[in-house]
């Protein structure tokens, strides 16, 4: 595919070099993402205030399940990408977890019973835009207030990420991942 939309090329604006020196480790360049959202420095700005990249309520690893299930889901390979090679290793997950974002399901015995609500809860938002009432009781057995808040905000996140990433048409990043086959 052919980017819909061409990459901001530096010098970027300072607020811009700001926010990428920020998120982007030292020798590595930004991210065609950012690059191409730096176009619009407004829209930069609120997506740069809106990821949840920090830490948060929930571990990296729990965070990363769910970033890398919504990704997959949405089948952006790009983001998806990008979180496997960023995220993966410093969150403990496996071959068989990372293949299990992609084509796993729900009840993958690679998954923790915890980390199999978070599969489920992904999907029922991808595919009904809701949590029914049984899966909220074992979610929240599991996970307080703070942490589903979190949990549902991060899975919309990159719902949109993902809208941007295929509606763009993003180029793959060099050494990001690819989706298993």
């Amino acid at each position: 595919m052919i980017p819909r939309i061409a990459t901001a090329d530096p010098p970027f604006l300072p607020e811009i070099q700001s926010a990428l020196d920020r998120v982007m480790p030292v020798g590595v360049p930004p991210l065609v993402l950012f690059t191409t959202l730096a176009r619009n420095p407004r829209v930069f700005q609120r997506f740069m205030a809106g990821g949840l990249l920090d830490k948060g309520s929930v571990t990296l690893r729990e965070r990363e399940i769910v970033v890398n299930r919504t990704t997959a889901r949405c089948h952006s390979e790009y983001e998806w990408g990008v979180h496997i090679a960023f995220f993966a290793e410093a969150s403990a997950l496996t071959p068989d977890q990372v293949r299990a974002t992609v084509h796993g399901a729900t009840d993958d015995p690679c998954w923790t019973k915890r980390e199999s609500l978070l599969i489920q809860m992904i999907d029922a938002l991808h595919d009904d835009a809701a949590i029914d009432d049984s899966l909220w009781a074992a979610l929240r057995g599991e996970f307080d207030e703070a942490q589903m808040i979190e949990l549902i905000v991060l899975a919309g996140f990159y719902h949109m990420v993902s809208f941007v990433t295929n509606g763009l048409h993003l180029p793959l990043e060099d050494g990001a991942a690819r989706f298993p086959a």
